[in-house]
């Protein structure tokens, strides 16, 4: 019977001298997933991603491919790995030989590519003059073409305008509902929180938390927002609400009812004798999750 995950991962330990990079993880992509990898610098994120497509051997565990016969994994780097003197058909079809296609197979392959990138009409131009997001369409495209059915996605939207985002997301969702997973290490946690269908955190070799972005936020924070005030002047103790922790002229409070919540809390303030000069509403989500997991600010 066959396997129904595509990649699993069980155990991974890697060390690098006294630095442990992996400290025995274990996890499974299954298909149709879109799977963010998140985790700040250090975390081993490069290395199990390098583990999987391998170009690191772990000290111990093991990683199983499985899924669809005969498919394998498809690697789109941070860095377009693209020839800028050649054309996006010429580059496509390198990338394809590489990939074992050959003749009517890989012609149709780049035909299609071309025609799923956008890029169809300016498939005889030279990549060098292409846009920032035109070259970030061909680089995923180029690390795909052989039809994968494990993608690893590492930071496939650097440096694009937002409407280019949109486009690569697009492309990446297509690619997802025809039976293949997506495996994506971003730092940016409002693109995992919009797109992933499920999310893996991990710091210091150690998944920390795992599922879906609202399962995330359910179990770790829970629903309720948090109303930030700013104060002409810093509130005494005695004038906090319960639950509530200030900082300075900052008072951040969680509230469950807005409707009711909110003018009963600024009533309160301004009955004590304080003048409130901001207000804002922040309600939890994966980046406030992220902190409060780790502890850090997930950086580049």
């Amino acid at each position: 019977m066959p396997q129904s995950f595509v990649v699993e991962i069980r155990e991974a330990h890697k060390r690098f001298g006294d630095t442990v990079a992996l400290a025995g993880i274990t996890f499974r992509v299954d298909p149709d997933e879109w799977v963010g990898l998140l985790g700040p610098n250090g975390a081993g994120k490069t290395t199990l991603v390098r583990a999987i497509a391998g170009r690191v051997r772990l000290d111990s565990g093991r990683v199983t491919m499985g899924g669809v016969p005969g498919r394998s994994f498809g690697l789109v780097p941070q860095e377009n790995a693209i020839y800028p003197f050649m054309t996006a058909r010429e580059n496509l079809e390198v990338f394809g030989r590489l990939h074992g296609l050959r003749g009517a197979a890989l012609l149709e392959r780049v035909d299609w590519a071309l025609d799923w990138a956008g890029l169809a009409e300016r498939a005889g131009e030279v990549t060098g003059g292409y846009s920032g997001g035109m070259k970030r369409r061909l680089n995923l495209a180029c690390g795909v073409l052989h039809g994968p059915g494990l993608v690893l996605l590492d930071e496939p939207t650097t440096g694009v305008d937002p409407q280019s985002r949109a486009r690569i997301f697009a492309m990446l969702e297509e690619l997802r509902r025809g039976g293949a997973a997506l495996l994506h290490t971003t730092h940016q946690l409002s693109d995992a929180e919009g797109v992933c269908t499920r999310v893996v955190i991990i710091d210091r070799g150690r998944i920390v938390a795992e599922g879906t972005p609202d399962e995330l936020i359910e179990r770790t924070l829970g629903r309720v927002p948090e109303v930030i005030l700013t104060l002409d002047r810093p509130a005494a103790l005695e004038a906090l609400p319960q639950g509530a922790r200030a900082d300075g002229r900052t008072v951040r409070v969680p509230v469950d009812d807005l409707g009711t919540g909110l003018p009963s809390l600024l009533g309160r303030f301004r009955e004590a004798g304080y003048g409130v000069e901001d207000v804002r509403v922040v309600r939890p989500d994966l980046h406030a999750v992220f902190l409060h997991l780790t502890g850090h600010e997930l950086r580049e």
